[in-house]
């Protein structure tokens, strides 16, 4: 496909009427008005933190938003003041939210960058530069596979085109043929660095075709223009062509930031630039077709001038969060029972059982759930027709057809922020990754935006996503795929982390997950898939917010979980053979820890050993020790223990591979020598 020239013809503008041109026009100087009071009380001290100002781009917010209905969806960058107002959120709670006031749009958490509205569909802005693409992808991807004829529109600058999430939305886009409008707001300049210094070719329409997008440049100082290119592209989309692109060429009259100097372009090229002020041109084109007045602009201005004096009125009387509330919107609350993923009620284990493996019972899981909830799909690389790496899925490609199970492109970063996305729009995803060490790759979107997005938006949005991935060495994968993060997932406020060391676990675990509104991280350690367990035929559900006891004892308790937990039941299994009688507590649940479990155990047996197969050095071995110094001190007859992994990257190597995991005789060997000490 070709991009379109950049010049709009007049015929395909919209034919201009009084009433409709003074509204594109007051929009704009709503825009325009805003954020010079915004720029003034920032310099009063009254905002804070990074504020990306959005003058000289009016056209292009108040242009697009003419073709989007309330049914749409938009979802913009950290310069979203002027989608957010011509998308109809009030001037007193952006104000407000920028003050960081609880009457603003998101409660004071997200401030200037992170705008949020969900009467709107208003996403929210992203302070991570493309990092929002990917959520679009999901939000369109939710409508589609739940055939509503919606538009996700998604704003950003010329800034994300060099970021890979720019190019891995725009193919999932185009490979699904998703109802997403993508708009490149591109003013020349990313951040300090101008256009044709970061992009080797800086015709970014021409960039978007080439993935087989229709693209077309259009003048972004020009609102009818903006306004006919957007309606175009929105009918295209509505009538099944898939997604469209526009490349706005547009300018920013101020700094990129109020922290910026400007000291990368001269201040000759911005007043060349301001002669195409978007509403100044606009104005004298209005008044030169007779439908503009000098009273109609002394009305305009006197009617946004009394809006934006209400709105700082708004956010100078709003009142700050109380403090004991910080811990709010971490994990989600009052969720309506119908947004949920509704459990089979409960059942007494059935008499009947039969022989399953670990990697049988997640797909089991998984298949009951899709069943069960036509909201739940599962997504990743491989996951259909091979069936996925481990095989969990195979099978399940054939059974339920590939709009609930969607193989993706290895683009570990799209494929999870479209999870995320059509979770917030309704859906219940499953996704899965490979093995942990590709979750790095998707590491922005599961901290910046999984785990963030409930807080950022003070508590609108949701994200009920479920994540499973591969985890554990001994399988002579060497350093780079035979991690253990589920200790570092376990650091991040917002994420549930759980870590399936059983057969019933691994069966009743997912779905449980899948019934918590918040965004659930899945460690399957892949030694356990051919584990084999006799589970009832009705196995179905576990709790998932409590530790276990799989082994009783008195004389000391070890504490793990996933590959080591096995490992740690056999070794207790030897010592009890030598007169030692070892607990063995099952943490199942990383984040949030069951305290109340391991203290009760510590307090029986006065000794702890604590068995993880990740690195020492800032383990999870390291928090549940500090927290048993913390809370079971004067109940330990001597200090605790860690049996970590050692901290080198895996050895390819069997005898060094062995040796840098926890193995059955080095934890015998650990308690022996805690036990004999004591």
């Amino acid at each position: 496909m070709t991009t379109v020239a950049l010049q709009t013809k007049a015929r395909d503008k919209p034919a201009l009427e009084r009433e409709h041109a003074l509204h594109l026009l007051q929009e704009m100087v709503r825009i325009r008005r805003l954020e010079e009071k915004c720029y003034e009380l920032y310099t009063k001290g009254k905002i804070r933190g990074f504020m990306h100002l959005y003058d000289g781009e009016e056209a292009v917010a108040v242009g697009v938003m003419q073709a989007l209905t309330p049914e749409d969806a938009v979802i913009a960058t950290y310069r979203e003041h002027g989608q957010a107002l011509a998308r109809g959120i009030s001037a007193g709670a952006i104000l407000a939210e920028m003050y960081g006031k609880q009457e603003g749009c998101a409660r004071g958490r997200g401030g200037s960058m992170h705008l949020f509205d969900k009467a709107t569909r208003f996403y929210g802005g992203n302070g991570i530069v493309g990092g929002h693409l990917p959520m679009a992808v999901g939000i369109a991807l939710a409508d589609k596979l739940r055939g509503l004829n919606r538009v996700t529109c998604c704003f950003f600058g010329d800034g994300a085109v060099a970021e890979g999430e720019f190019h891995e939305s725009l193919n999932l886009a185009a490979l699904w043929k998703l109802p997403v409008l993508f708009i490149c707001e591109n003013n020349y300049y990313c951040m300090g660095t101008a256009l044709e210094l970061h992009q080797s070719e800086p015709d970014i329409a021409k960039k978007a075709a080439s993935y087989r997008i229709d693209a077309r440049a259009v003048d972004g100082m020009d609102v009818l223009a903006v306004e006919a290119a957007a309606r175009e592209a929105v009918a295209r989309i509505k009538a099944g062509e898939g997604p469209q692109f526009l490349e706005c060429r547009t300018y920013r009259f101020r700094a990129h930031s109020m922290f910026d100097a400007e000291l990368y372009r001269d201040k000759s090229e911005v007043q060349e630039w301001r002669k195409r002020d978007p509403i100044t041109t606009f104005q004298a084109l209005l008044k030169q077709e007779g439908l503009l007045s000098d009273e109609d602009i002394e009305e305009i201005e006197a009617q946004v001038q009394a809006e934006i004096d209400e709105a700082v009125a708004f956010a100078e009387a709003g009142t700050w969060e109380p403090v004991e509330e910080l811990e709010r919107f971490v994990y989600a609350e009052n969720i309506p029972p119908e947004e949920l993923y509704r459990l089979p009620p409960p059942e007494p284990p059935a008499a009947e059982t039969r022989e399953i493996t670990y990697r049988e019972a997640v797909r089991e899981a998984m298949r009951s759930a899709i069943q069960r909830d036509e909201r739940v799909f599962l997504m990743g690389a491989d996951v259909g027709r091979y069936g996925g790496c481990f095989a969990v899925s195979k099978g399940l490609l054939q059974e339920f057809g590939e709009e609930r199970i969607i193989g993706t492109p290895l683009s570990e970063s799209a494929y999870t922020g479209a999870g995320i996305g059509a979770a917030m729009n309704g859906m219940l995803p499953i996704v899965e990754i490979m093995t942990c060490n590709f979750s790095l790759l998707a590491l922005d979107q599961i901290l910046n935006n999984a785990a963030t997005i409930l807080h950022m938006s003070g508590g609108l949005f949701h994200v009920p996503l479920v994540i499973r991935m591969g985890t554990g060495g001994g399988k002579r994968l060497a350093a780079q795929h035979s991690h253990t993060f589920d200790g570092w997932y376990a650091h991040i406020p917002g994420l549930k982390v759980l870590a399936p060391a059983t057969v019933e676990d691994a069966r009743g675990m997912l779905e449980s997950a899948l019934a918590d509104p918040n965004p659930v991280l899945i460690f399957e350690n892949t030694l356990l898939y051919n584990n084999k367990a006799e589970l009832p035929v009705n196995a179905g559900p576990v709790p998932i917010d409590k530790a276990a006891v799989r082994r009783e004892g008195k004389d000391l308790t070890i504490i793990a979980y996933g590959m080591a937990l096995i490992k740690s039941l056999e070794a207790a299994e030897k010592l009890a053979t030598e007169g030692i009688d070892c607990e063995v507590i099952d943490l199942r649940t990383l984040r949030p820890l069951d305290d109340e479990t391991i203290m009760a155990s510590v307090r029986k047996t006065h000794r702890a050993l604590i068995v993880d197969e990740d690195w020492r050095s800032g383990s999870l071995a390291a928090e549940i020790s500090a927290r048993i110094m913390e809370q079971a001190f004067y109940d330990l007859d001597q200090p605790v223990e860690r049996l970590c992994g050692a901290e080198v990257p895996m050895p390819y190597a069997p005898q060094l591979e062995d040796a840098s995991i926890p193995q059955v005789e080095s934890i015998v060997a650990a308690v022996k020598g805690m036990v004999n000490h004591g």
